[in-house]
C-alpha cells in the first residue's frame, strides 16, 4: 500500500476531514493531516517545511497543528507550532504518537490520524477556546505531497 492515492479511501478521508471539523468547532486552533509518498530528508525536517508551506506558521494565535505521513517510508510527525506547544505537557506529543501508532500497527490509519486530531483538538479547545470573530484560517481538507 504504497500509493498515497491508496492509503485512505474516500469514507476514510471523509471521516478524517470531519474529525478535523469537530476538533476545531470549539477552538480557534487549525488540525492539517498531510499525506506524501516518501521524504528525501529527515521527517521532521520535511513536516517543518510542509507546516510551513500549508502556511500553518501564519494562524494569529501560532496555534496551528499538523500531521505529517510518508506512506512509504512508514515514518509521521505529529508537531505544532509554538502557541500550543508552550501551553501542552511536555510529553503530550510523544503521548499523543503512541496512541496513534497503537492503531496503525493494527492497520487501522483512518482511527489512529482521527485519535490524533482528537486529541490535539482537546488540548487547543482548552488552550485556545473559540471566541466570537474567530474564523477558520486554514483548510481542512487532507493536502498530499
Amino acid at each position: 500500500m504504497s500509493k498515497v492515492e491508496d492509503f485512505l479511501t474516500k469514507e476514510d478521508e471523509q471521516a478524517i476531514v470531519e474529525a478535523i471539523r469537530m476538533a476545531e468547532k470549539n477552538t480557534s486552533g487549525e488540525i492539517r493531516v498531510h499525506i506524501e509518498k516518501t521524504t528525501s530528508i529527515d521527517a521532521y525536517d520535511r513536516a517543518m517545511e510542509v507546516f510551513h508551506e500549508l502556511k500553518m506558521d501564519e494562524t494569529e494565535l501560532q496555534n496551528g497543528v499538523l500531521i505529517y505521513l510518508a506512506v512509504e517510508d512508514r515514518h509521521f510527525v505529529i508537531c505544532g507550532d509554538k502557541g500550543i506547544n508552550d501551553m501542552v505537557q511536555d510529553d503530550f506529543w510523544n503521548c499523543t504518537r503512541d496512541i496513534m501508532v497503537a492503531e496503525f500497527k493494527k492497520g487501522d490509519f483512518k482511527q489512529g490520524l482521527i485519535d490524533g486530531i482528537a486529541r490535539a483538538g482537546e488540548q487547543l479547545q482548552k488552550y485556545f477556546p473559540w471566541q466570537e470573530g474567530d474564523t477558520n484560517e486554514l483548510s481542512n481538507e487532507i493536502s498530499r505531497g
